[in-house]
């Protein structure tokens, strides 16, 4: 009894003079694993409730999309418009033969020539007609010599007539005659003339002062009225540009605006200005021409290719970049950041488009938070953390 007593002692980890307590320390065992188990709870409850509002704060923050936004203020725009086109003659004069034709034995100018009203820049053969002149000069002779005896016969009739030997009758007889001979005098005289002019037409000559742009006839050739044209020539010089243009383009600008043209090829600046405003559009391109007015210059050269600077005037109002345009089939609009940071769409009215950015002649007064990117991912009413930044070159001010 002693032994298994003693065993049992000793299996309860227990000092056998402390049997007597043996009794009370379970109790008091199970009583410390309750308390660190309610502490345990305690704290995880603590924990995941804190976790929790922590969590709620980062969606709220991670939803809330950072995005970048401007204030484009006001300032004086100056619009440009950019565009290419043809150099050509402002007034080109085609120049052939008006005459019989015939065939051109000389040649008097070049291209590239400036020529006088008037003057001859080709010679065609005239040797018939110089034989027709002199024919008809000797005919006038001959109605001359008649005009002369008719007249003399009349002189001698009249003496008579009073004496009774030439009839009244006779003398109106003679006088007629006399009045038919130099009506054929002034007859001869007008073919004559006529002749000459139908001469002096085979000469090609300009038709006013002007730069010889082209010379389509060599020595030799035989023209006439069907030859087409044998010179070109720019009236005055005078050179234009004629630069192909949008809709929207044609309609900011007006004739008197300036204009800087630069050929290809050349760093050299030509100043022009708008002369012309096509009255229509071409309906496959939807373009039309503006024609610039140009000075004549060595560098200018007709049927070459050239840029030009159009100014289209000024406008004071905010400059945003490209980026910060929307558009939809309700017009044009910006996304702004309004109260609690709130996104708002304002629509607006573009203007003067120029190389670093595009007027908003209305819908902003250019306070206003207007976002830099707005892309498609953005929707009014979304709630963004705003991001200032410096205005960019495309928005300077």
């Amino acid at each position: 009894m002693n032994y298994e007593a003693r065993i049992d002692n000793s299996g309860l980890g227990l000092d056998p003079n402390e049997a007597g307590l043996a009794d009370g320390y379970p109790r008091r065992r199970i009583w410390l694993v309750i308390g660190a188990v309610v502490a345990v709870l305690a704290a995880l409850y603590f924990f995941m409730h804190r976790g929790s509002s922590s969590s709620d704060t980062t969606d709220i923050s991670r939803q809330a999309a950072t995005v970048s936004v401007i204030s484009p203020g006001r300032a004086t725009i100056a619009g440009t418009i950019n565009a290419t086109g043809t150099i050509a003659a402002r007034r080109e004069m085609p120049v052939g033969s008006v005459g019989e034709g015939g065939q051109v034995v000389e040649v008097r100018v070049e291209a590239g020539d400036w020529v006088r009203q008037g003057q001859v820049l080709a010679v065609v053969d005239r040797s018939v007609q110089n034989q027709q002149q002199a024919g008809q000069a000797a005919q006038i002779a001959v109605s001359q010599a008649d005009a002369r005896l008719a007249q003399a016969n009349l002189d001698r009739a009249l003496k008579l007539v009073d004496r009774g030997f030439i009839s009244k009758a006779d003398v109106d007889r003679l006088t007629a005659t006399r009045d038919a001979a130099n009506a054929r005098v002034n007859v001869a005289r007008a073919t004559l003339g006529q002749l000459a002019a139908q001469a002096a037409r085979l000469n090609i000559v300009a038709p006013a002062d002007g730069l010889v742009l082209e010379r389509r006839v060599e020595r030799g050739q035989v023209v006439g009225g069907a030859s087409g044209v044998l010179f070109r020539i720019a009236r005055g010089g005078e050179l234009e540009l004629q630069a192909r243009l949008s809709e929207n383009d044609l309609a900011a600008i007006a004739p008197g605006v300036t204009a800087e043209v630069t050929p290809v090829g050349s760093t050299h600046t030509f100043n022009g200005q708008i002369w012309q405003i096509a009255p229509v559009i071409d309906p496959t391109t939807r373009q039309g021409t503006a024609r610039i007015a140009l000075a004549y210059a060595p560098e200018l050269r007709p049927g070459g290719f050239a840029g030009v600077v159009i100014r289209a005037g000024t406008v004071i109002a905010p400059k945003l970049p490209e980026s910060a345009l929307l558009s939809d089939n309700k017009g044009s609009y910006v996304y702004v950041v309004g109260a609690g940071n709130k996104i708002e769409r304002r629509p607006i009215k573009t203007g003067i488009v120029t190389d670093n950015g595009i007027a908003v002649v209305e819908g902003l007064s250019g306070n206003e938070r207007v976002i830099l990117r707005a892309g498609g991912f953005l929707q009014p009413g979304e709630t963004v953390n705003p991001k200032p930044v410096a205005v960019p070159a495309a928005a300077g001010r």
